[in-house]
C-alpha cells in the first residue's frame, strides 16, 4: 500500500513512445490575457496570447503541465492540467475550461519605489537574449540548449535572478537536486523579494529532506501567497516530515482545494496520513479524488484495488 502512495513533487506518469496531443483551453471570464504553459514533470515552456480567453497549444507530450494565466489588471493565476489518453477526446485533443475568481490571482510584485535597481539595469542585452533563446529552446524540448543559454546569461550577468531560477527549475526537473538548490539560492541572493525562487527553494529542501529549512522557506511562501497551491502543498510535506500530521493535513487540504490536479499530488500524502490514523474511509476518498484528476496514473489499477480493500 505504501508503495502505491509514495510520491514526491516530481512524481509523474511515464509515457514512453506515446502520440502527441493538442490542448484547447478557455479562460473564464473571457478577456485579454497572456497564457504560459510549463512542464511540471519535464522541461517545457511555451506561451500564447488571447483576446477572448481561448488558447491552444499543439503537439504536446503526455504529462502534467501548469497553465499560467496573466491578466495585467489582476496578476497571475495557475492551474495544473493532465495531458494524456485519460483526458483526451477525439483526435487526441484535450479541452479544458479554467474558471478564475479575483482571489485566484497572485498580486503583482510591486515595483519598489517605482525604480529599477542599478544591478538590474546592468544586465546586458546579450544576457536577456540568451534568456529568451533558452525559453524558445524549451518550447522545442531542447533542454541542453536551454541550459547552455542560461549558463551564458548568468556568466554575463551573475545578478540575473530570473535566469538562475530557470536554471534551478531545469536542474530540479532533471533530478539534479543539489544543483537546483544552489541555483535557487543564487536567485534569492540576487533578489530577496522574488517569490519564484523562494517557493522553488522550499520545494527542493523538501526533496532533500532538509526539514527545518523546508519549513522556513515554505512558511515564508505561504505568508507571501496564501492561495498558492504549490506553497501550501510543500508546507504540508514539510510538516509531515517534521511529524506534525495535523498541520500537514491542513495545508495539503488547502492545496487540494486550490488546485485539485496539482502536480505535487497532495491527495497521496493525505491518504498516507489517514492510513496511519486508521481512517480507512478517508484514505479511500483521498485516493478516489486523486484518480479522478489523474486517470493516467501508471498504478491506477492497483490503486483501485486498494480503494476496494479500504472500503471493505
Amino acid at each position: 500500500m505504501l508503495r502505491i502512495l509514495a510520491t514526491t513533487i516530481l512524481a509523474a506518469a511515464a509515457f514512453a513512445d506515446e502520440p502527441l496531443y493538442d490542448l484547447y483551453g478557455q479562460v473564464r471570464p473571457p478577456g485579454p490575457a497572456s497564457i504560459s504553459l510549463f512542464g511540471a514533470d519535464k522541461p517545457f515552456d511555451a506561451a500564447a496570447s488571447t483576446l477572448d480567453g481561448r488558447f491552444r497549444f499543439h503537439k504536446l507530450l503526455p504529462g502534467t503541465y501548469t497553465v499560467a494565466v496573466f491578466v495585467p489588471a489582476c496578476g497571475e493565476a495557475r492551474r495544473t492540467i493532465e495531458v494524456g489518453p485519460g483526458t483526451a477526446g477525439s483526435k487526441r485533443r484535450v479541452s479544458v475550461s479554467i474558471d478564475l475568481a479575483p482571489g485566484d490571482f497572485a498580486p503583482l510584485e510591486p515595483v519598489r519605489q517605482h525604480t529599477v535597481s542599478t544591478r538590474v539595469l546592468a544586465i546586458p542585452a546579450r544576457a536577456y537574449r540568451d534568456y529568451d533563446e533558452a525559453r524558445s529552446a524549451l518550447s522545442r524540448r531542447a533542454t541542453a540548449t536551454a541550459v547552455s543559454h542560461l549558463e551564458r546569461a548568468v556568466a554575463l550577468a551573475p545578478q540575473f535572478a530570473a535566469a538562475w531560477n530557470e536554471l534551478g527549475t531545469l536542474a530540479y526537473q532533471t533530478q539534479d537536486f543539489t544543483r537546483a538548490e544552489e541555483c535557487f539560492l543564487r536567485a534569492l541572493d540576487q533578489d530577496p523579494h522574488s517569490y519564484e525562487p523562494l517557493v522553488n527553494l522550499g520545494g527542493v529542501e523538501v526533496t532533500l529532506r532538509k526539514t527545518e529549512r523546508a519549513l522556513d522557506y515554505n512558511i515564508q511562501a505561504v505568508l507571501a501567497r496564501p492561495n498558492d497551491a504549490l506553497a501550501n502543498s510543500q508546507l504540508g510535506m514539510a510538516y509531515f516530515q517534521a511529524g506534525n500530521d495535523d498541520l500537514a493535513l491542513r495545508h495539503l487540504a488547502t492545496a487540494r482545494r486550490l488546485d485539485p490536479a496539482h502536480f505535487s499530488h497532495p491527495q497521496l500524502l493525505m491518504a498516507e496520513i489517514h492510513l496511519r490514523r486508521k481512517d480507512r474511509p478517508a484514505a479511500a476518498a483521498d485516493l478516489e479524488d486523486f484518480l479522478e484528476h489523474h486517470p493516467d496514473w501508471p498504478h491506477a489499477a492497483e490503486m483501485r484495488q486498494a480503494i476496494t480493500r479500504l472500503r471493505q
